[in-house]
């Protein structure tokens, strides 16, 4: 295991920081405080080199991998989680184009990527339907070799000013998964309209609107998966995304930490400092506790997608721990920060605003605790023996020290299957003399065979 960064890395968490410090931080409360999405930083960020980091050298690209990408983000997620979500949108938008078999849309929309500032978005949300993937109902009806969408599309991010987007639809929504398909639409195609932009309570600088398809022809040549193969592709594209939701929580939450030890240091409140007080240096402990876990989360999921590995179930523990503990952060630095945390003056208030949202996009805090759970009671291959194959080689009744010592293969070991109590002897007891249950209850767990 290596946890150090490498010299490009380096330079490229420097080169990131420079530009948030610089670029981002002093206009963030302004586009907060008018709901309005600074394009320009975006089209800043894409002259810099500091977004569409993923799209491979053979298409133009930098060909850098999610750990990279994670580093960039979490540094600009620091400045504002807002135009971490603006910035890292493309990705998104792009990740299903990337990871599709279609090669010649790859050839004509990377190198544009690369050369342009556009923006691309991602749409499987609707109005009636957010985690629940396979529940879409926007239709795309095959028409000759081509599709033709309509529908409505929701909470989609940077839509208002995007060039293309990576759509998710179905053929029938009777078929639920196995009728998903996935289209790279040109945003300036015909029969598209885009909503007002969503008035929400944080990410506010981040554009966030629905968009209405009504006969919008898709033709063949911009299919990136047929039915049934559409879902997986979505699928696969949380597995690498979900990761760098961790990215902007980090940054957040750091920020977060960072203003609260400054104000606790300089804060005085019965004649010292509130840093001296044990309850506020606990709490700081536990702020800096939550961004490092979270963060080497972040960092072993991004691992595991830049190394081949399956990063689906990192990604989701990713996910929902470093959100929540991100929230929980901002939470104890307002609280730390007190009346004027509570005020516009000071950052705290924004940072808590924009960090409750990451627990619901992109799948919901809950759906991730779904997906972990089934790898955890399916998937998983525990190491320990069932409970009813543990051998315990001791009995209180009669303790033979040589034979638990030398693991005496002569010893017979006898176990209730159903209160856990162990017998020994060459057959076990007619019944158990705890709960009662007969002969048949018991296993036989040593010597094992």
């Amino acid at each position: 295991m290596d946890f150090s960064m490498t010299e490009e890395q380096k330079k490229l968490q420097l080169k990131a920081r420079d530009f948030a410090l610089k670029e981002i931080l002093p206009v963030t409360r302004f586009f907060d405080e008018h709901d309005q999405m600074p394009v320009f930083l975006v089209k800043k960020a894409h002259a810099a080199g500091l977004i569409n980091l993923s799209i491979p050298k053979e298409y133009g690209g930098q060909g850098l991998g999610l750990m990279d990408e994670a580093i960039v983000v979490e540094e600009i997620a620091a400045a504002d989680p807002a135009m971490g979500t603006s910035i890292f949108g493309n990705t998104l938008g792009e990740e299903p184009l990337m990871m599709s078999e279609n090669e010649a849309a790859k050839r004509k929309y990377l190198p544009e990527l690369v050369k342009e500032p556009k923006i691309v978005s991602f749409a499987t949300s609707e109005p009636m339907m957010g985690s629940d993937v396979a529940g879409i109902r926007c239709l795309a009806k095959k028409d000759g070799d081509d599709y033709v969408l309509n529908g409505t599309k929701y909470w989609i991010t940077n839509a208002g000013y995007a060039d293309y987007c990576s759509v998710f639809a179905t053929e029938d929504p009777a078929l639920k998964h196995k009728g998903i398909v996935a289209l790279f639409v040109d945003m300036r195609s015909s029969g598209i309209t885009i909503g007002e932009h969503i008035p929400k309570m944080g990410q506010r600088p981040s554009n966030t609107v629905a968009i209405k398809f009504k006969d919008c022809r898709v033709p063949a040549a911009n299919v990136l998966a047929g039915p049934g193969k559409g879902f997986a592709l979505g699928m696969k594209t949380f597995s690498r995304t979900r990761p760098i939701i961790g990215s902007f929580a980090v940054g957040a939450a750091r920020s977060a930490m960072e203003f609260a030890i400054d104000y606790v240091k300089k804060r005085r409140a019965f004649g010292q400092p509130l840093g001296d007080f044990q309850n506020t240096q606990f709490r700081i402990a536990e702020m800096y506790q939550k961004v490092e876990t979270a963060r080497l989360l972040t960092y072993k999921s991004a691992w595991e997608a830049d190394t081949g590995k399956d990063p689906t179930i990192t990604a989701s523990l990713t996910k929902f721990y470093a959100t929540e503990a991100a929230y929980e952060v901002a939470y104890q630095a307002l609280q730390l920060f007190a009346g004027y945390g509570y005020t516009k003056f000071f950052p705290i208030e924004k940072l808590l605003r924009d960090l409750r949202v990451l627990t619901i996009y992109e799948g919901t805090s809950e759906v991730q605790r779904i997906v972990v759970s089934r790898y955890a009671m399916d998937g998983y291959k525990p190491v320990m023996p069932a409970l009813e194959d543990l051998p315990t080689l001791w009995s209180s009744k009669a303790p033979d020290v040589a034979a638990v010592e030398g693991l005496d293969a002569e010893q017979t070991v006898w176990r209730c299957r159903i209160c856990g109590a162990v017998y020994y002897g060459n057959e076990p007891p007619e019944e158990c003399g705890y709960c009662r249950f007969p002969k048949s209850a018991f296993k036989k767990v040593w010597p094992k065979a």
